[in-house]
C-alpha cells in the first residue's frame, strides 16, 4: 500500500507563490507518472500537471508559465512550484501517482492540501 503525504498548502495573496510537496512511500516499485490535480468547490477535479519517470511534463493551459512540476526519484517526491497565483487557483490540491507492475496499474491519491489565494 502506497502512502502519499502532501504538504505546502496555505493562504497566500494574489501574485504570491507556494510550493507543494508530495512524498510517496510504501512499496519498492518505482513510480511512473506523478502529478497534481485540484478540485475547487462545486467543480470537478481537474488535472494541473503531470511528470513522467523520464521527466516529461504536461500542464493544464490555465497554469502554463506559472506552475512548474518536478520530481526527485531518489526521494519518491513530486513538487509543484506555483508562482503568480490567482484567486481562481483556490482549490484542494491532490497528489496522484501511478505505478505499473507486471502490466497492472496501481493508482494512489493523496489526502489533499488546501490552497487559498486571496484577492
Amino acid at each position: 500500500q502506497v502512502q502519499l503525504v502532501e504538504s505546502g498548502g496555505g493562504l497566500v495573496q494574489a501574485g504570491g507563490s507556494l510550493r507543494l510537496s508530495c512524498a510517496a512511500s510504501g512499496n519498492r516499485f518505482s513510480f511512473n507518472t506523478m502529478g497534481w490535480y485540484r478540485q475547487a468547490p462545486g467543480k470537478q477535479r481537474e488535472l494541473v500537471a503531470t511528470i513522467g519517470s523520464s521527466g516529461s511534463t504536461n500542464y493544464a493551459d490555465s497554469v502554463k508559465g506559472r506552475f512548474t512540476i518536478s520530481r526527485d526519484n531518489a526521494k519518491n517526491t513530486v513538487y509543484l512550484q506555483m508562482n503568480s497565483l490567482k484567486p481562481k487557483d483556490t482549490a484542494v490540491y491532490y497528489c496522484k501517482t501511478l505505478q505499473v507492475n507486471d502490466g497492472v496499474e496501481y493508482v494512489n491519491w493523496g489526502q489533499g492540501t488546501q490552497v487559498t489565494v486571496s484577492s
